[in-house]
């Protein structure tokens, strides 16, 4: 499985409105990517202005259609903005749980 970990500065100013444009992009991938296995969001319990995001997916080139998507797009175009630092973005292969006891995200 490929793993994309994003870390998300929000502007203060600009929190709700990017938490729902991310959750919107969150559900888009789910529920419309067949190989988005899991789509996670969480709030940092230091700072609420930071996000963590840790998505999984089928192989690289799945993560390369996502990127693709107009939820994506849309969640992209929408809040450039609203970032307060540029994603700090890092990608890696899973070692543990073996690729077969990955299920898709209900």
């Amino acid at each position: 499985m490929f793993a994309v970990i994003v870390k998300v500065q929000i502007k203060p100013e600009h929190r709700e409105e990017f938490i729902e444009a991310m959750l919107a992009d969150g559900r888009g991938s789910v529920n419309n990517e067949p190989d988005c296995l899991l789509f996670n969001i969480v709030e940092d319990h230091t700072d609420p202005n930071k996000l963590h995001l840790y998505e999984v997916y089928t192989s690289e080139q799945a993560f390369d259609v996502h990127k693709e998507t107009p939820h994506f797009q849309t969640w992209l175009d929408t809040t450039k903005d609203w970032l307060a630092a540029p994603l700090d973005i890092s990608t890696g292969s899973h070692l543990f749980p073996a690729d077969s006891v990955w299920q898709k995200q209900a």
